[in-house]
């Protein structure tokens, strides 16, 4: 498949990963909700600004400031590179940190997995396990609520063993895009081939709905998830970088 333009794929993605409030800067979009989640606190900065670039970095730095959060920049530049912004972010003491790959692939005509339960409702089996394998509540309960922003048609799937639920995973759908969101597995129940089934189930569920295409987006250093987005035909379309001041991190 062809490769999507971030300036086309980003506002999908960020529609369907809703922040709390936005702010629009030119070409550049500002997301804020409670500190956790960086897609849904910071600033995608691809395009323009619409005013100077140090005049546009003192209004993200001031309204994040009003949010009681602090300035993070999402962007296409990683250390290093000879790109203004990052001179600039470098010169006021900014950090390049997490990268994470967009990843894109094929949504196959495929039967839906039997022994996956899939609903359109948020319901308290996926929050169990979804917060059971989160570090910190407070970053749980913001991206349970973000997912219960998703519109419809949304697809929340959950695969049990034993009675117990063991991974769930949760996509977004517009137009010929879907999401894959909150893809998590049980610790005990890791290294089973069951995110496979849970990504599989989705994609064919997005394929109902009309879906043609699906992407992602996963930590470069997730080792052990990237391969099984590879298997299932994904493959790199761009990646992005997170800036923040030390203390942000």
């Amino acid at each position: 498949m062809s490769l999507p333009d971030p300036q086309d794929l980003e506002p999908i993605t960020a529609r369907a990963w809703p922040a709390a409030r936005q702010r629009r800067l030119g070409d550049w979009t500002l997301y804020a909700t409670d500190g956790h989640s960086l897609r849904i606190n910071s600033c995608w900065v691809a395009g323009e600004p619409g005013l100077g670039l140090e005049a546009a970095l003192d209004q993200v730095e001031a309204w994040y400031g009003g949010q009681g959060l602090s300035a993070i920049f999402k962007c296409p530049y990683g250390a290093g590179s000879a790109d203004p912004l990052a001179k600039a972010l470098t010169d006021r003491d900014y950090v390049c940190g997490k990268e994470t790959l967009v990843m894109v692939g094929p949504v196959a005509d495929a039967p839906v997995d039997g022994d996956v339960t899939v609903s359109s409702t948020l319901d308290g089996v996926f929050g169990a396990v979804f917060a059971a394998t989160a570090i910190d509540p407070a970053d749980s309960a913001e991206r349970l609520a973000a997912l219960g922003r998703i519109e419809a048609p949304r697809f929340f799937a959950r695969l049990e063993v034993e009675g117990q639920a063991a991974a769930i995973g949760a996509s977004a759908v517009e137009g010929d895009w879907a999401g894959i969101f909150g893809m998590r597995t049980a610790p005990s129940h890791r290294r089973q081939g069951y995110a496979a089934r849970i990504l599989a189930t989705l994609l064919a569920k997005a394929r109902q709905a009309g879906a043609t295409k699906a992407y992602l987006q996963v930590e470069a250093a997730n080792v052990g998830a990237i391969p099984i987005y590879q298997r299932a035909g994904f493959e790199v379309a761009y990646r992005y970088y997170y800036w923040a001041r030390l203390a942000a991190h």
